[in-house]
């Protein structure tokens, strides 16, 4: 058998007892809470597969919602964080899914505020790594092997040249890009892979482009 790193062998620093079941679930989490950039005031979690059947004993609960507040795996309020949560005024509701998914630890975790909504769906796939199936309406394949930027935006002419080139004015190398659309002139996805993990700066200014929804960072 090959390995690509260490990891592989012994398995990433955490707190918890599987590295598919705790750090992988608390990645997907802060994904997810990066991903909406903001604090949500409600989070349904539908869980599949041995996530559904195992998440209480493993304590894949506890690190989603770890994950959902920001916390790395290793983090020592992860224990708390259920608790922190609660504190926090973010309402968390657990749902076991019996359908089938592609991979049996995956979890959709939709966060609510207000008339902002953001779904994710994510798979824990060994070793603490993760990778994110779906955002919103648009699918991806993205593993977090590189910083990434999420962008939701209108379809409209200029928008990809506009974030490139806020992109290239901080020096910041772009790696891969893909954007996505549904419909013509709606709602479009752009993912894209840099060289370095990027400042809240740099959202911010994109986020000042009209017609940019969402703008987000990534790195796992």
């Amino acid at each position: 058998m090959k390995y690509s790193s260490v990891f592989d062998i012994i398995g990433p620093v955490m707190i918890g007892p599987s590295s598919s079941h705790t750090a992988g679930a608390s990645k997907i989490g802060k994904i997810a809470r990066d991903v909406f950039n903001d604090v949500p005031s409600q989070v349904d979690i539908h869980l599949y597969g041995s996530f559904a059947k195992t998440y209480k004993g493993h304590g894949t609960d506890v690190a989603l919602i770890g994950g959902l507040l920001g916390f790395e795996p290793d983090d020592p309020r992860m224990k708390e964080s259920p608790e922190l949560a609660q504190k926090a005024g973010i309402h968390i509701q657990f749902i076991e899914e019996e359908e089938e998914a592609p991979h049996p630890n995956t979890v959709k975790v939709v966060l609510k505020k207000g008339m902002t909504q953001t779904t994710l769906i994510g798979a824990s796939i060994g070793g603490g790594k993760v990778e994110i199936i779906r955002l919103n309406e648009f699918e991806l394949e993205f593993t977090g092997t590189a910083p990434a930027l999420i962008i939701l935006h209108r379809d409209r002419f200029g928008m990809i040249a506009s974030v490139s080139r806020i992109i290239a004015d901080n020096k910041i190398n772009i790696g891969q890009m893909k954007v996505s659309r549904k419909v013509r002139g709606d709602e479009a996805l752009m993912v894209i892979e840099v060289d370095q993990t990027v400042e809240q700066s740099l959202l911010d200014e994109i986020s000042q482009i009209p017609d940019v929804y969402q703008a987000a960072s990534i790195t796992i």
